[in-house]
């Protein structure tokens, strides 16, 4: 697309080379089967594609002409490497259209199990990793990406504001007037020196009290097997509700469900950060520049939430409970040995539940029992058990006498 900033460096690095540059149709789409058909057809060598494109082809695609293969615009994983490395040049690029364009690259090992790093600065740039106050990081820690360089753009146009923000003068340069592009993306150097990308810094959100990198919960998805792409958002689809939602699409036809990957990531990660859905897609939505359109992403259904092998609720109770925790939970289909929590349950939510349970049944229950035992039969029983605690030695007799 020419509103990508990367087809300025593919015009003129074909052309000035003498080779051939290939323009497909203005209203072609290029993803999947399409943009294959045109790479065969026109024979294409060198080629330039955002992971996200790539990880959407069909998965016998080898790309067989391609000599040269260019990742950019968006995080590679190691799939992709060991999907479309052997046999070709594959290049991880990094740089923000502010850099005009690419600021590092990098060759990727397709031995590595690895995500692949974005490489070292080419020419005339110069890449610091700095910390809050703006110091230097050493090697191993987590920094903020600048760029410095002589081809750091001006500014934003009529942004006066946000250009103060993001574009700062370098200290680190001899140069007068120097300046610095503040990227926003995290990163930290690796033993040989290269650059490990690991995110944007605001891709951190905060749920509950806990402050959560969506980026580390996405590459723990990425090494789950089968998995070929994997994206985390926190979508507030009820007010005052908001859930992280893992969003992949498969390697192949092995089956993954959302039971599977839950127990996964419980392994990995901490409570708090484990997706509250998974959504299945055979691919994920694009922008008209082939990145990814958080946006398009679409709501969970019944089938994203970890559920056990549907047993309808038995009895009134049951029936009552599953009833209310639909409505607090959203979620529309609930079953006997349903876990409150795994179905994108928390600890508000279940304030708000044992509140309705209060009302339609006129028992407190614990929160302490609630959270030992979070399933909709053991629930049913706490609710019978405080139900007969309430009764007089009348009620008692009565309902003996009834069940005889």
């Amino acid at each position: 697309s020419f509103s990508f900033d990367a087809c300025v460096s593919e015009i003129v690095t074909t052309l000035v080379q003498g080779a051939t540059l290939v323009l497909p149709a203005s209203d072609a789409v290029l993803t999947g089967e399409v943009l294959v058909e045109l790479l065969e057809r026109e024979r294409i060598s060198h080629v330039t594609l955002p992971p996200v494109v790539l990880a959407g082809l069909p998965d016998e695609e080898k790309l067989e002409t391609v000599r040269t293969l260019v990742m950019a615009g968006e995080a590679a994983n190691a799939s992709l490497v060991q999907r479309f490395g052997p046999g070709r040049r594959l290049i991880n690029a990094y740089g923000p259209t502010e850099y005009t364009v690419c600021a590092t690259m990098q060759v990727c090992d397709t031995q590595s199990e690895a995500a692949p790093a974005i490489g070292k600065p080419i020419a005339n740039t110069r890449i610091y990793l700095l910390d809050a106050n703006g110091q230097p990081v050493p090697q191993g820690v987590v920094g903020e990406i600048h760029i410095g360089g002589v081809q750091v753009a001006r500014g934003y146009l009529n942004r006066d504001e946000l250009t103060a923000e993001r574009f700062l003068l370098d200290p680190f340069s001899n140069e007068t007037g120097a300046r610095m592009y503040r990227t926003g993306d995290l990163g930290r150097y690796l033993p040989d020196g290269s650059i490990a990308f690991l995110g944007r810094n605001d891709h951190q959100v905060k749920l509950r009290g806990f402050r959560i990198e969506l980026g580390e919960i996405e590459a723990k998805l990425r090494e789950q097997d089968g998995i070929r792409e994997a994206v985390v958002i926190a979508r507030e689809d009820r007010p005052g509700d908001k859930r992280l939602v893992a969003y992949y699409a498969r390697q192949g036809e092995q089956e993954i469900d959302a039971n599977a990957l839950r127990l996964a990531l419980s392994a990995a990660i901490p409570e708090y950060m484990v997706p509250a859905a998974f959504v299945r897609l055979d691919a994920m939505p694009l922008t008209p520049n082939g990145k990814l359109d958080r946006k398009a992403l679409p709501a969970p259904e019944a089938g994203a939430y970890a559920t056990q092998v549907y047993e309808a609720p038995q009895g009134e109770v049951e029936t009552a409970l599953a009833a209310i925790w639909g409505e607090v939970l959203g979620v529309e289909q609930i079953g006997r040995h349903d876990n409150f929590f795994t179905l994108g349950g928390h600890s508000l939510l279940s304030t708000k539940l044992l509140v309705r349970v209060e009302q339609a049944f006129g028992v407190k229950l614990s929160f302490a029992d609630f959270f030992k035992d979070p399933i909709l039969t053991s629930i049913a029983r706490q609710v019978l058990i405080a139900q007969l605690g309430q009764l007089t030695p009348d009620d008692l007799e009565a309902l003996a006498e009834s069940q005889e």
